[in-house]
């Protein structure tokens, strides 16, 4: 668990020339560990001793950009139109087998572990392979709360239309880093309903940007998440150690964030054309 969260605008995709995930050496440990979010006083947090930092949030909401107009054989709401089949897991990580690095340095899967995890780019999106541990943070649930899991907080760092906190056990969500001198998520435009896509094994689901975790640490996503890639999802010992792949696409929004229908849509429209290089 770590930190806080993706309206559809654009995404056009064609790689950039990669190379392989390059040497790097590690990222110091922040001693202590720092979570600097625009719109939110500097303060210093200890890292938890698993894997996440205390949450920091809500972040201030910010106003969405307009969506750009559905390409031809879409609807308005990016639903595919044409019968085209799905986006498989193995056509997405051909796209990304190799590495263009984004980041400036590199990322720890968990606290103490060695900081190995590039955060990739092309174009239109961002990537990382990282573990998954379960994000339970939001909204209070059966599943998710204080007593089910030792590091709870009822906050992320963005909010659904009502401004409540999003609600782990139903909203597909993934946490990215706070902004720090490693990577600073918004540099990508990458901000609180960015879309992403998840791929574990043969599954590929759509989720959005939800929470903002330490500036260190990277590779997490809700318990609805976790759940929809057949990863345990207990918060307390749940998740998966590796072969998880993050994508998110640059300048996406879904609006609002807790429409899970519009970016599951969206999020198979703009996986097919990152895939296909269009």
């Amino acid at each position: 668990m770590r930190v806080q969260s993706l309206t559809l605008v654009a995404a056009s995709a064609a790689l950039l020339a990669p190379s392989t995930f390059p040497d790097a050496p590690p990222a110091p440990l922040p001693d202590p560990a720092r979570i600097l979010l625009s719109g939110t006083p500097d303060r210093a947090v200890p890292l938890r001793a698993d894997r996440s930092g205390v949450r920091v949030g809500p972040l201030p909401h910010l106003p969405a950009a307009q969506p750009a107009p559905s390409p031809s054989g879409t609807g308005a709401r990016g639903e595919r139109t044409g019968g085209e089949r799905p986006v498989g897991a193995a056509e997405l990580l051909a796209r990304v087998r190799d590495c263009d690095p984004v980041s400036r340095g590199r990322y720890r899967s968990d606290a103490g572990a060695p900081a190995d995890i590039p955060v990739c780019g092309t174009r239109d999106a961002v990537y990382w392979k990282a573990d998954l541990d379960v994000d339970c943070d939001g909204r209070p649930g059966d599943r998710c709360n204080g007593r089910t899991d030792p590091h709870f907080t009822p906050a992320t760092a963005y909010t659904e239309s009502d401004g409540r906190p999003l609600d782990a056990e139903r909203l597909p969500y993934v946490v990215v880093p706070g902004p720090s001198d490693t990577w600073d998520p918004g540099e990508d435009d990458v901000r609180g309903g960015s879309l992403a896509a998840l791929v574990h094994g043969d599954r590929v689901r759509y989720a959005v940007v939800g929470d903002v975790g330490p500036t260190d640490l990277i590779g997490e996503a809700s318990y609805a998440a976790a759940r929809s890639l057949g990863i345990p999802a207990d918060p307390a010992g749940g998740g998966v150690a590796s072969d998880v792949t993050y994508i998110v696409f640059k300048d996406t929004e879904v609006r609002p964030i807790e429409d899970t229908a519009a970016a599951g849509k969206a999020g198979e429209r703009l996986a097919r054309k990152f895939v296909d290089g269009g």
